[in-house]
This record gives C-alpha cells, sequence and structure tokens, in this order.
C-alpha cells in the first residue's frame, strides 16, 4: 500500500510536469485574400486587358489581341469568378471566366456586356445587358447560361448589378421611360422603381441583407449628379454635387452603409453612413470604384494619377496598396475580399 501510496504522487507529477513544459498551441491567424478585377489599356486605349490581382499577384485572363474588359469579381472556396466581354471583331460578346476558363453568354450576333455575377448553391448567376435586332439594350440576366429578360425589348434597359438570396434574385438597373432613364431593381423579375422619371437617373450596384435591399446609383438635376442610395426605396442622399459620374458601389456591415463611386475624380473617397471620408489629398486626379467590408476592415478599390497615368490601387482601412506600376492605365472595376 505504501508503495502505491509514494508512486501516484510521483506519476501526478510527472505527468503534470510535462503538460507544462508541452508548448501552448494557438490557432493559426486567419488568411484574408484581396481579389481586385480590372481592365489594364493600351497607350491608345483601343485594346483592354481582363486581368485581376490576388493579394498584389496579376492573373491575366486575356492576351490583348482584342479589346477586353472586366466588370465584376467573385470567389467561392477555390473558384474565382469574373465577368465582362470582348470583342469578335465586330461587336461585343457577354462573357465570364471560371478559374480562366471562358463561357460564353451570348452569340456575337448582337451587342452584349456582362455586368455583375453571383454564386449561390453552386449555381452561376451574371447580370447583363443585350442590343435586340430591334436596337434597343434589354437588361438580362443568365443562370448557368440560361437567360432570363427582365424588360420590354421596345425600351432600352440595362443590368448593372446582382445578389441572390436563397431562392430570390434581385437585380438592379435602368430602364428609359421615352424621355429619362429611370433607376430600378427587379426581384424574381418583378420591377420597383427607385425614383419617378422626370430626371435621368441610374442604379448600379445593390446588397440585400435579409429582407432590407439597398440600391446606390444616382440621379441629374440638370446641373449635378446627386449620389444617393436606397433602401426598401426609401431616399438616402449622399452627395449632390457631382459634376459626373459613372457607377457606384454599396456594401453593408450591420448597421453601416458604405458607398463609393469615381465622382468627378477630384478626390478618392467613399460614405460611410452618409458621411464622406477622403482617401487621397487632392493634390492628384482619384477616384474609387468599389467598396467592401470584412469584419470591421473597410477595403475600397480605385485609381491615383501618376502624372502620366492612372495607377490602380486599394486602401485598406485608409492605407493605399498599388497595384500596378503607373506605365499603363488601369481601371479597378471591383473588389473582393474572403478570410478563410
Amino acid at each position: 500500500m505504501k508503495k502505491i501510496i509514494l508512486i501516484i504522487p510521483v506519476i501526478s507529477f510527472w505527468l503534470f510536469g510535462c503538460q507544462k513544459e508541452k508548448p501552448a498551441t494557438s490557432p493559426s491567424p486567419a488568411v484574408v485574400d484581396v481579389y481586385v478585377v480590372e481592365t489594364e489599356y493600351n497607350s491608345g486605349f483601343t485594346i483592354g486587358v481582363a486581368k485581376y490581382w490576388k493579394n498584389g499577384q496579376t492573373v491575366s485572363l486575356t492576351d490583348g489581341t482584342k479589346n477586353t474588359e472586366a466588370s465584376s469579381i467573385s470567389v467561392v472556396g477555390n473558384d474565382i469568378y469574373v465577368t465582362g466581354w470582348d470583342f469578335n471583331g465586330s461587336i461585343e460578346v457577354a462573357k465570364y471566366w471560371k478559374n480562366g476558363q471562358v463561357t460564353t453568354l451570348t452569340d456575337g450576333s448582337q451587342r452584349a456586356v456582362a455586368s455583375s455575377i453571383a454564386i449561390a448553391s453552386g449555381n452561376v448567376y451574371v447580370a447583363g445587358t443585350e442590343v435586340n435586332t430591334l436596337g434597343s439594350s434589354v437588361a438580362k440576366y443568365w443562370k448557368n447560361g440560361q437567360v432570363t429578360t427582365l424588360t420590354d425589348p421596345t425600351i432600352g434597359a440595362s443590368a448593372s448589378s446582382i445578389a441572390v438570396v436563397g431562392n430570390d434574385v434581385y437585380v438592379a438597373g435602368d430602364t428609359y421611360n421615352g424621355y429619362h432613364w429611370v433607376a430600378k431593381y427587379w426581384k424574381n423579375g418583378q420591377a420597383t422603381a427607385l425614383t419617378n422619371g422626370t430626371n435621368d437617373a441610374n442604379a448600379s450596384s445593390m446588397a440585400v441583407v435579409g429582407s432590407d435591399v439597398y440600391v446606390s446609383g444616382w440621379e441629374y438635376n440638370g446641373s449635378y449628379y446627386k449620389l444617393k442610395y436606397w433602401k426598401n426605396g426609401q431616399t438616402v442622399p449622399l452627395d449632390d454635387s457631382a459634376t459626373r459620374v459613372s457607377k457606384t458601389s454599396i456594401a453593408v456591415a450591420g448597421s453601416d452603409v458604405y458607398v463609393a463611386t469615381p465622382d468627378d475624380g477630384r478626390v478618392a473617397r467613399y460614405w460611410k453612413n452618409g458621411q464622406a471620408i477622403s482617401l487621397t489629398d487632392g493634390t492628384k486626379p482619384a477616384f474609387t470604384t468599389s467598396v467592401t467590408v470584412v469584419d470591421s476592415d473597410v477595403y475600397v478599390a480605385g485609381c491615383e494619377y501618376s502624372g502620366s497615368h492612372f495607377v490602380a490601387k486599394y486602401w485598406k482601412n485608409g492605407q493605399a496598396v498599388s497595384l500596378t506600376d503607373g506605365t499603363k492605365d488601369t481601371w479597378p472595376a471591383k473588389i473582393f475580399v474572403i478570410k478563410r
């Protein structure tokens, strides 16, 4: 019995001692991958090359033998999807790339562009615009290559952004009422007008969070472009002094709403809950094109002029990361960030 009593504390001491000497393990830090899709142009802006960066490393999707434009990117697991179009020698053809392999969405008989992509339950959704034989542009989306037409083929329209939540498909864009462009979005093909048609307007980006639908865009008042976003159809104004604007980008994180836009290229900036946040000091022309938020980190893609060319960049929480060396003009279209 004495041996047993003596052995137990010795064994216990040895076990506990080993446990203390064993190095503590800590969870591996999360890996954050930053993707930016862009178009790089030659000196005459006659040829664009579709590319994307992953953590600053360039991947070319086209070889520069014909004009191409990249418009959007989405990443699911190890699969990288990019939308855009290329010029077949006479007309633009809508397409997307999955891991560099191209899928053509239109037959090349009419002009078409692919603007936005979403992946849901293994299905590939692409929003875009195609001109029909009447000469009218038509808003569409493709699900695994099968097309759904959203608008009357006799009026002008475009589709700029797509989001998929469960079985619901949302597309943002605009239609022409005979006098002005009307900002809209469609849910499962049913249209909701965001403007009343008295001024030209555009809806170019959307986000759906639960039952809330956010759409960003602009409305022209005859002198200035009024930047804004809509939440469930209700207008939230951002800026009414832009002299020119193209597309916008919107992201939602919790109760915070972020919007980026090229506006007139004076200062690269974005808005958080209606407050403008500048990323550059205005000494060089600069602009933003896309915004996304991961955890509490804000990523914004855009460009800044080097004196001869626009340098593609992104900003993480206001800190700039240059993606190109300024020898060619580049246009970043979309930023996508994933934490693994």
